[in-house]
């Protein structure tokens, strides 16, 4: 019987798995990294502008196990000795475990970039997930799907030359067999931990829609290094859903961690409270004002539009003093709102989806709604109502429903945002 030969190496794979380890015989792989860090089960995505150490020192206290920094970009953040580098890395000694994101493409300068933080944390993650327009014209994240040869050197060469592991984010592709084998080239060029977000790189902004939760359990099930999920999840429940019906090994958060950075709690907190514990922070720990406003106005989301004055006071703050100054008087105001109609935390309705009624000064989870208003009055997700349409295009035939009320909350679920 004729053997089939084994695929050779790639070219860039300079070093062989055994020779990297002697290379660096220390170094922690897959799981092992996974227990030195905890086993962590609530992840912090790397959000640009947002994931700052303020935040990550927030987000540790209710709940998060494991924090990524924003994503930097390798050719700025090379140079130590530019604007860029002094501007956006912070850390303390308290600030693990964490990860360090960039995006790059260049094997070669992405190396030089994360060398500098070796020694500050615990390993190195690759951007291949952003979507937005500047990284189609920069030439990373997302946009890099179609080249993997790229994507691979980028990887390997971390993997054979750096002193701490690299991982990576990715988006998923419309077919799962592809999105798998994608997997497969990251953990193979030497990803020691793979975050999947379930979205395809069209699903953003306005086109967010569903995360596939079955693509990330097929990633979950092909690969043998740890796998965190990023997708839909609105609330606490919705962490431990997500591992039940994926095996991932954790969850990752972005946006609905920035409208309620208790997530991971599972407490339902008044948004002055984590604003005030956000800004005194902030006294200690100092960080660009753009940061403090931005996540300002998203933990007052709901309540900004009811006192629209105090928002326009937000907007034109221009120290921390000033931004102190807007809280205290939310807080007054929202106290008062209470006051007038207490939150009972234990009994929050629901609405005919399935989605937590709650008080404006709660923090709760962003929800797109449908925003044709000549054609909706049903005040659905945007993201559920593109999904029915989904639905009926993918089905021949009606299924008769037989959701329980439990049944919608597993339904609700599936159509998160974040």
């Amino acid at each position: 019987m004729t053997v089939p030969d084994t695929p050779a190496a790639p070219a860039h794979f300079t070093m062989t798995e055994e020779e990297i380890i002697a290379k660096f015989p220390d170094r922690l792989r897959g799981y092992d990294l996974f227990r030195k860090m905890g086993s962590p089960k609530h992840v912090v995505a790397p959000m640009v502008d947002q994931s700052e150490l303020a935040w990550r020192i927030l987000s540790r206290r209710y709940g998060a196990h494991l924090c990524y920094t924003p994503m930097f970009h390798a050719k700025s953040f090379s140079d130590p000795r530019s604007k860029y580098f002094s501007e956006h890395w912070q850390t303390d000694s308290e600030d693990r475990p964490v990860i360090v994101q960039f995006c790059a493409n260049d094997p070669d300068i992405l190396l030089k970039a994360a060398a500098l933080v070796a020694g500050q944390a615990d390993a190195v993650d690759l951007n291949l997930g952003c979507p937005q327009n500047i990284a189609r014209r920069g030439r990373y994240g997302s946009y890099l799907m179609e080249d993997w040869d790229l994507i691979s050197r980028l990887i390997r060469k971390l993997h054979e030359n750096l002193e701490i592991p690299v991982t990576a984010k990715i988006r998923v592709f419309p077919d799962v067999a592809k999105t798998v084998e994608y997997a497969k080239m990251v953990e193979a060029a030497g990803a020691q931990i793979i975050t999947v977000h379930g979205r395809l790189r069209e699903q953003r902004g306005h086109k967010t829609g569903l995360a596939d939760w079955a693509k990330i359990k097929a990633v979950r099930e092909a690969v043998k290094v740890p796998v965190f999920a990023n997708g839909n999840i609105l609330y606490y429940e919705d962490v431990q859903r997500c591992i039940d019906e994926t095996g991932v090994d954790g969850v990752m958060s972005a946006e609905s961690n920035l409208y309620n950075p208790a997530l991971f709690s599972g407490k339902a907190l008044p948004s002055w409270q984590l604003a005030e514990e956000y800004l005194e922070i902030c006294k200690q720990t100092p960080t660009k004002l753009t940061y403090i406003r931005g996540h300002l106005f998203k933990l007052f989301r709901y309540s900004l539009p009811v006192h629209t004055d105090l928002r326009q006071q937000m907007a034109k703050a221009e120290n921390l003093d000033d931004f102190c100054q807007v809280v205290a008087a939310l807080k007054s105001r929202l106290l008062e709102d209470d006051a007038k109609d207490p939150f009972d935390a234990e009994n929050t309705p629901v609405d005919e989806f399935g989605y937590r009624k709650y008080p404006h000064w709660i923090c709760q989870p962003a929800l797109r709604f449908e925003h044709d208003k000549a054609n909706s009055t049903s005040g659905r997700l945007l993201n559920e109502a593109q999904a029915d349409q989904q639905a009926k295009r993918n089905s021949d035939e009606a299924v008769p429903s037989t959701e329980t009320p439990e049944d919608g909350d597993s339904k609700r679920q599936k159509v998160a945002t974040a």
